[in-house]
């Protein structure tokens, strides 16, 4: 059953491909000849996956946080692990700004834009730093929020459900440490608590195996619903941002990969899937428990600090969608407009995506963030409309940073406060050591 496993996930990474492959196929016909019914095929079946996801998202974040705080208890260092992975969080996401700033200055985009001032318009998402303290009080036990839109044209309104993954981290974090402070009494409820942990990973593998058809789905839902006729007007936007989280990606991660003696290729191979995951789903929560499995049972990490620091990583660990974008979109919007900025506006920018990832976690997508940034600067809200229309390909990339990102710093920190043990990453990825030890 082992062998059979490992087999899996050694493949895993070309089904992915292929998966993606036949989605990025039939959602170009889908497009190219007006077929309804295929585009609508595709994204019932790539919504289906995410979906399912989704819901193994609340059972696993809360399980696995009280039974990793059960462990961490047990641990000298469990404050030092917690400060550590937050110090990490920030340190990357100031290279990362960084890194959009210089390349928004250099290129210019703003400068270069076909799209029209009239496309300028104010979103309907809004957020601001209260959202970060707002989100950290509980509405209820299981972190439920809902959300009412009406619909555009008609005075009919549809109301969504979804998870606070930040309220869930904060009711999890209180019920793992009264059920220590609870001594006895609280020993059932843990030994539940690990029960139910391994059920909802059993789930998950079941889930995990069905990433192939969900990513062919959801690629193809892409393409087939937007395509790629908006990049021609905001083509030095979209490539300035791409050339960023490649940058990122594959020029600082590598770097404090070998900076902290850990294999590149190692990372990557181990990594990958859920990093593939992330820019198919476009979600880090959605690709949370791949991520957290990957960064377990792949790179090594402890499941005790691990099923802490991944859950806290997706929800606060945004090099894409809370660094790079809101630098590069910045300076796209001041220079549309132009506008100057000054090295106080640029450290401001520096600042706010330190420090708005959390501010703005409860809250959905990286609109949100530019406009967090926008306002603190000073500048149009409305030129957040201007790049909407390319919006769902660039969160595409952002999202794969993002997910690389929720495992490398876990990798990172657990590296270097020896908690591999005597094996690299490298040794684990290529002998499955961590698998074997966690079935």
């Amino acid at each position: 059953m082992l062998r059979a496993k490992l087999l899996l996930l050694r493949s895993f990474g070309t089904q992915v491909l292929l998966g993606m492959a036949a989605g990025l196929a039939l959602g170009l016909i889908a497009r190219a000849g007006g077929i309804g019914w295929l585009a609508e095929l595709l994204a019932v079946i790539g919504g289906a996956f995410v979906d399912l996801l989704k819901a193994v998202v609340p059972p696993l974040v809360f399980t696995a946080i009280v039974a990793s705080i059960a462990n961490l208890g047990a641990l000298n260092n469990a404050a030092r692990l917690a400060w550590k992975t937050l110090l990490w969080f920030a340190v990357t996401a100031a290279i990362a700004v960084a890194i959009g700033l210089a390349l928004g200055t250099l290129i210019a985009p703003g400068r270069h834009a076909g799209v029209a001032a009239a496309a300028a318009q104010m979103p309907d998402t809004l957020g601001g730093w209260t959202d970060f303290l707002k989100g950290l009080v509980p509405a209820n036990f299981l972190g439920l929020t809902a959300r009412t839109k009406l619909a555009e044209g008609s005075a009919a309104a549809t109301t969504t459900i979804g998870v606070n993954v930040l309220q869930l981290l904060v009711v999890s974090i209180a019920v793992g440490i009264a059920a220590i402070r609870a001594g006895e009494a609280g020993a059932p409820f843990l030994a539940f608590v690990r029960s139910a942990l391994a059920i909802v990973r059993k789930l998950l593998w079941w889930i995990v195996r069905l990433t192939p058809i969900g990513s062919a789905g959801l690629l193809g839902t892409a393409v087939a619903r937007y395509g790629w006729d908006a990049l021609a007007q905001l083509g030095w936007f979209a490539a300035t941002v791409y050339l960023g989280l490649a940058l990122v990606l594959f020029g600082v991660y590598p770097a404090l990969l070998r900076a902290n003696r850990l294999s590149v290729r190692a990372f990557f191979a181990a990594a990958w899937p859920a990093i593939q995951l992330g820019f198919v789903s476009r979600s880090s929560i959605g690709t949370l428990p791949v991520t957290e499995e990957v960064t377990v049972e792949r790179l090594g990490v402890p499941r005790a600090y691990a099923s802490f620091a991944v859950p806290l990583g997706a929800t606060t660990k945004m090099d894409g969608c809370a660094a790079i974008y809101p630098a590069v979109s910045a300076l796209f919007v001041a220079q549309f407009y132009g506008l100057t900025l000054g090295p106080a506006d640029y450290l401001l920018v520096a600042f706010v995506a330190v420090l708005g990832s959390a501010a703005t976690a409860g809250v959905t997508g990286a609109t949100v963030m530019l406009m967090l940034t926008l306002s603190t600067l000073g500048l149009p809200l409305e030129g957040t409309g201007l790049l909407l229309a390319i919006d769902p390909i660039l969160d595409m990339g952002r999202t794969a940073v993002n997910v690389a990102g929720q495992a490398l710093v876990p990798l990172i920190v657990a590296r270097r406060e020896g908690l591999l043990g005597q094996e690299t990453a490298a040794d684990r990825v290529g002998e499955g050591a961590a698998l074997a030890a966690a079935e």
